[in-house]
């Protein structure tokens, strides 16, 4: 009987194990887990990024590198990183052909000028749309027509843009010759992001980048926590930065020394004062310290647009009564800026041939306050309870401005104006937005019929600027510079009359300026006030001599060379008193032991410009 029992229980637990096994096969769920003794493996340490950190005065402010308003160190070291140039500037200071964009550029026809450009056809910006002709055409119009933009002349000549190749052809057909070619199209923008953007081409990289076409991208914008963060570009064709990441980080001068004795930065880069650029060298021998000179000169620009400024004696005064010497101390504060200081009109103290060209002794080479005070007589005015005032009692007035609270622009702004207040003349000192200042207040019509002679003339809801704090953009064309600067609107431009040639055999060439800037309008658009009392200026200073403007553009073609042609320019500038430069702004780089390949970079282009090779280097 047992062994019968036995034998069923037997039968019975092979026949559950049977329905389970059948079961289990009719089902989705899985069998459990194999558990196993063995001990979870512990996950790989992820990578820490390779991470460059450079130390820079500021991050704020638009970001555009063809803007006057958005000049800065930053913008120059982002547009570097992030966007493509047809040429770039070498080791000599020579433009030469950037094979990372383009396959070729080069002249194709002398009768018309014409330039043709082959771009690369992997070349794309980082959201995949192809770096074409229209980024071209759209660089092309903003030069053309958009007020504040640095160095235009060059494509004021543009008269076509045709495309080919499926856009990577582009044929540039000029008005004129243009040995200045080569400094064309640099630091594209993304024409397919911008040119539908919302506040325009005024607003354009205000805050950041829509797309790149450069070797890093931006992975953040902190201006609160004042840092910029960029990691390389997955998506550039070229190739690709050494360095995972560099990060931008604001920092005032004891900051920098600290960052970079501690090793938290590799690298300082900023316009500092001298006593922490003498810091800086006390960090030892490991240090290297260099000057690196901006592209741009700090100008004081009397404008000859305002009822006050019109008249040729009170600007001459006005220069007199300038302290020039300690204009630039305040600008420069002992930095680097300092040993540039800006003694020519066209040519920048960092080009190999700058000379000194002011006329003589006296202003604005020196302070001359009698020579003022008996110009200001001249012009109509006289010293009444410390102020001049004009014959019907009105104080001589004039408004001084600078681009918001950028510096050194408002330091020397405030400085001019307490020099010019302690003469007896009233003074109000201004410092809109540097965008407002250059899109709008600069370029706004100017009442050359209405106002009353030394009062500020209100023109379309603006305050008329008389005296600016602003900087000079420097080409590395000298002619297209002093084109820019100095030169008439294109639709101004034109020979002179037999009534100019008749004027000018009976009146001085500053007289001739002065009723010039009057009658010559700077467009000629449809919708232009000119017929009502009202001008755009061509260039911020709203300066227009059209006698003075065949001479520069003789330089601009080609036609004279520059050299004969400066020697002809200079005097005349330096006689009508609109200009008087002071400093060409310079950055102090300081470059610690953790990091290897940055260097003071071209002239006019800073460090940021090999940032591709850059990499940490052993402490």
């Amino acid at each position: 009987m047992r062994a019968n029992g036995g034998g069923t229980r037997t039968w019975k637990a092979v026949l559950v194990l049977m329905l389970v096994g059948a079961l289990s096969a009719c089902s989705n769920t899985p069998p459990p887990p194999v558990v196993s003794s063995s001990v979870p493996s512990t996950p790989p340490a992820t990578e820490t990024p390779s991470q460059i950190v450079a130390a820079v005065d500021d991050i704020v402010g638009g970001y555009n590198p063809h803007t006057l308003a958005d000049a800065s160190t930053v913008t120059t070291a982002l547009a570097q990183l992030l966007l493509p140039s047809v040429f770039r500037t070498n080791a000599e200071g020579e433009p030469e052909l950037d094979d990372r964009l383009m396959t070729s550029a080069e002249v194709t026809s002398e009768d018309p000028f014409t330039v043709e450009y082959r771009i690369r056809p992997e070349a794309s910006w980082s959201d995949g749309a192809p770096i074409a002709v229209e980024d071209f055409s759209y660089l092309t119009e903003a030069m053309k027509s958009q007020p504040g933009v640095a160095n235009s002349a060059g494509y004021e000549l543009i008269s076509s843009i045709e495309p080919g190749e499926g856009g990577k052809l582009v044929r540039v057909t000029f008005s004129e010759p243009y040995p200045g070619w080569k400094t064309l199209f640099s630091n594209l923008l993304p024409a397919h992001v911008l040119k539908d953007a919302p506040g325009g081409w005024q607003e354009a990289l205000a805050e950041s980048f829509p797309a790149y076409g450069g070797p890093f991208a931006i992975k953040k914008i902190d201006t609160a926590r004042g840092e910029i963060v960029l990691e390389r570009n997955e998506r550039y064709w070229e190739k690709p930065a050494a360095v995972d990441r560099i990060v931008l980080q604001r920092a005032d001068g004891p900051g920098m020394v600290s960052a970079l004795r501690s090793g938290s930065a590799q690298f300082v880069l900023g316009g500092v004062n001298g006593d922490t650029r003498a810091l800086l060298a006390d960090l030892g021998d490991d240090v290297g310290l260099h000057a690196v000179a901006q592209p741009y000169v700090v100008d004081v620009v009397l404008r000859p647009v305002g009822p006050a400024l019109a008249d040729d004696k009170v600007r001459r005064a006005v220069a007199a009564l300038l302290d020039r010497n300690a204009l630039i101390a305040e600008g420069t504060r002992g930095g680097d800026s300092a040993e540039l200081r800006a003694s020519a009109q066209v040519l920048p103290p960092s080009s190999p041939e700058y000379a000194h060209t002011i006329p003589g002794a006296g202003p604005p080479l020196e302070r001359n306050a009698k020579r003022a005070h008996k110009l200001l007589t001249e012009a109509g005015y006289k010293r009444e309870a410390g102020s001049w005032v004009d014959e019907n009692g009105r104080e001589l007035s004039l408004v001084v401005a600078s681009p918001g609270q950028k510096q050194p622009y408002q330091r020397i702004a405030q400085a001019l104006a307490d020099q010019l207040i302690a003469e007896g003349i009233n003074v109000t000192t201004v410092h809109p937005p540097a965008r407002e200042l250059f899109g709008a207040t600069l370029a706004a019509p100017i009442d050359l019929d209405g106002g009353a002679a030394g009062e500020p003339t209100p023109t379309n809801g603006q305050v008329g600027i008389d005296i600016a704090v602003i900087p000079r953009a420097i080409s590395a064309d000298p002619a297209t510079t002093a084109a820019s600067w100095f030169g008439c609107a294109p639709d101004a431009r034109g020979e002179e009359t037999e009534e100019d040639e008749e004027a000018e055999s009976t009146s001085s060439s500053t007289t001739k300026t002065t009723s010039t800037l009057a009658k010559t309008p700077a467009t000629t658009s449809e919708d232009s006030e000119a017929d009502d009392g009202l001008v755009t200026p061509a260039n911020p200073a709203g300066f227009c001599d059209p006698e003075l403007q065949s001479t520069l553009d003789a330089a601009l073609t080609g036609e004279v060379p520059l050299k004969q042609s400066l020697a002809k320019v200079e005097p005349k500038l330096w006689k009508q008193n609109v200009s008087i430069p002071l400093f060409q702004l310079a950055d102090t780089l300081a470059v610690g032991a953790g990091v290897s390949g940055v260097t003071p970079g071209p002239t006019l282009v800073g460090p940021f410009a090999s940032a591709v090779n850059w990499t940490r280097a052993p402490r």
